[in-house]
């Protein structure tokens, strides 16, 4: 439904090298290096930087590869809707999401694969960037971000979960109910998200507005790794209160609120805006809805 041509374009494009193109596309290199060769003289532009090895594309090349993204997609699209009247939607669905949410988005998860059991479902933890990176390359249907990431004209955004955050310590003074003020905690030896990761930039602007400097000893981009760390005792960590509802209270840690302010923040469902959308989107926007109706 896509000329087989555009195809090793797009490949191309995401490999980076004539070969590992030619490789994806289980052709040789000179017949998708000709390929491609015939492309620009249809279309009477150069779309590839020419050398001794893949230079890049041209802006007339960038061009033409973001408008057989989307051909490609809604080929995909046309491929979904026509098996879906035949056997019922499949899939894949490929859902990237950002690692704070990972342990409530099984929620979601759970109630697509009851509705639409022949979808193959897969899960990507990534960044936000990278999660709408891919939304916009059509690599990934949906992603689970925080609302402010979502508020772009191209993007659609269902709201799922609202977080809160609580200081995770060995502290062994401290009673399970007792809180600890956002000043309080940037006294203590911290291990938080890196700086790419949504989470720690929204800790740190509550940080920056009370004008205090959090005494951070350790970053890492992996919520098991915090937990590691906080348990040598060494360490005291933030984060949202849904990953001890998951793996549980560790033993000798404690959860205490934090306060002065108290923060949250929502979590929801981002797709790409299309027209038309996507039976695999449309199926996931309204599973979405039906879990923010249930919780």
């Amino acid at each position: 439904m896509i000329a087989r041509k555009y195809l090793y374009l797009l490949a191309l494009a995401r490999e980076r090298h004539f070969g590992r193109a030619a490789e994806s596309c289980h052709v040789s290199p000179s017949t998708l290096s000709g390929a491609i060769r015939d492309l620009e003289d249809e279309l009477g532009v150069a779309l590839v930087v020419r050398g001794q090895r893949f230079a890049g594309l041209t802006p007339e090349g960038e061009c033409v590869v973001a408008h057989a993204k989307r051909v490609a997609a809604g080929a995909d699209d046309l491929r979904h809707e026509l098996g879906m009247l035949r056997d019922g939607l499949r899939g894949p669905l490929r859902i990237g999401v950002i690692p704070t949410a990972l342990p409530v988005v099984a929620s979601l998860t759970e109630a697509f694969a009851d509705a639409h059991p022949a979808v193959a479902i897969e899960v990507r933890s990534a960044s936000t960037r990278e999660i709408l990176n891919a939304l916009r390359n059509f690599e990934l249907e949906a992603g689970v971000v925080y609302a402010h990431s979502a508020a772009a004209p191209d993007l659609d955004y269902c709201p799922l979960w609202r977080e809160q955050l609580v200081f995770l310590t060995t502290s062994s003074t401290a009673s399970p109910d007792e809180a600890i003020t956002w000043e309080g905690a940037a006294r203590q030896s911290l291990c938080l998200l890196s700086r790419d990761m949504q989470n720690r930039q929204t800790i740190d602007r509550v940080f920056e507005s009370l004008e205090c400097t959090p005494h951070v000893g350790l970053e890492t981009n992996s919520i098991l790794s915090l937990l590691a760390h906080v348990r040598t005792g060494r360490w005291s960590t933030i984060l949202p209160r849904s990953v001890l509802g998951l793996v549980g209270e560790p033993s000798g840690l404690r959860a205490l609120a934090l306060v002065k302010p108290a923060v949250a923040w929502e979590t929801g469902l981002v797709t790409l805006r299309r027209e038309p959308n996507s039976p695999l989107v449309d199926a996931m926007n309204e599973v979405a809805r039906k879990v923010v109706g249930t919780s």
